[in-house]
């Protein structure tokens, strides 16, 4: 018997989950419905901690997929069965924090240089100056820079919240002669087709090809760029 998609999928809209969690949680209750071969409601909480206990020991999951995974059940039985019993006490693996990587303003500079490209220098730049994420940075519109209260709106950013980050003058300054050159009339970094905005993959691509320019050795991505966020390097 397979999940019920449709009951679930309202539930998702009804409180206002995110395409993507919604598509990581149904993934989570699809792979323990399969597990099981019968129905959600029919588990027994031992059903879930040997389910849990597979996905750690024999599968040996990351660490943030066990989460999801567990978000995903909390939600269900919790928000969906109204059994708050069945995920109550459940044990958790304890999330081991880490420093994240972080560049230095040289290698910032170096980064943003080894570049010839202008659209690519300023998505990189605004990524950093701005101290946003790399969805953030991609569905960036023109009306989102406020040059006038030197700021940049984000629109929907995590946990679907609005919110205003700085725009710094020399972000602002390249910001200017990339749309000179460019003219971007929607979205602030079009792809290919103007009426879509750039992908992310894309941008982690111009970073990763930044980076090996620049020959930073780091094991840092194009999200490093907001932990280093601090001032311009210019």
């Amino acid at each position: 018997m397979e999940v019920n998609l449709t009951k679930i999928r309202k539930e998702f809209i009804l409180h206002g989950l995110s395409e993507k969690t919604q598509k990581a949680y149904l993934h989570s209750l699809l792979r323990l419905q399969r597990y099981y071969c019968k129905p959600l409601e029919l588990l027994t909480k031992k059903d879930i901690k040997e389910f849990l206990f597979y996905l750690i020991h024999t599968k040996q999951l990351s660490q943030s997929s066990i989460t999801i995974t567990y978000c995903a059940l909390q939600f269900y039985f919790k928000k969906i069965m109204g059994n708050k019993a069945m995920i109550e006490d459940m044990p958790r693996i304890k999330r081991k924090k880490k420093l994240p990587q972080a560049l230095a303003r040289i290698e910032i500079k170096n980064l943003i240089n080894a570049l010839t490209n202008l659209k690519h220098k300023s998505m990189l730049l605004t990524t950093y100056s701005g101290g946003l994420r790399v969805s953030e940075t991609a569905h960036l519109s023109l009306s989102d820079i406020d040059s006038k209260r030197m700021l940049i709106r984000v629109n929907q950013g995590k946990g679907r919240k609005d919110r205003y980050t700085l725009l710094s003058c020399a972000n602002l300054k390249w910001l200017r002669e990339y749309y000179k050159q460019y003219r971007p009339s929607l979205w602030l970094f079009p792809g290919r087709h103007k009426n879509h905005p750039i992908s992310i993959r894309t941008i982690q691509k111009v970073f990763d090809n930044a980076k090996h320019k620049a020959k930073i050795i780091k094991n840092v991505s194009v999200h490093s760029l907001r932990h280093s966020f601090l001032s311009p390097p210019y």
